[in-house]
């Protein structure tokens, strides 16, 4: 695998049952073997002419880049936000057992494998 394959990306939901919601859909559908859930951000941001403030969840998506028009679509469309945050970051390089964990699709590492 090359090492820009893969992504972490961020997205802010509005309590930890919608993240929670969220990440385990992802992860059945296979879109990531893993979301890391941190459950009190606080963000400061103009929406509409004003700003505002408010306690969100972020969750952390570790990704590989060829299923991330997938990912993006699935957050997309069950989000309750009306714009929501999906910002992929790459990675430079990791464990590598740990990203072929990521790129397998059953989440599962290779070498674990009968």
């Amino acid at each position: 695998m090359m090492k820009q394959e893969f992504l972490v990306v961020l997205s802010t939901c509005p309590s930890i049952e919608v993240a929670e919601e969220l990440a385990r859909s992802l992860v059945e559908q296979g879109l990531t073997a893993c979301v890391n859930i941190l459950p009190r951000v606080r963000s400061i941001y103009r929406w509409k002419g004003a700003v505002h403030a408010e306690d969100e969840v972020l969750m952390v998506i570790k990704a590989v880049e060829s299923k991330f028009a997938a990912l993006n679509e699935a957050i997309v469309a069950r989000h309750p936000y009306e714009v929501p945050e999906v910002v992929a970051l790459p990675v430079a390089d990791g464990h590598h057992p740990y990203l072929q964990w990521l790129a397998t699709p059953d989440g599962v590492s290779a070498s674990s494998l009968p």
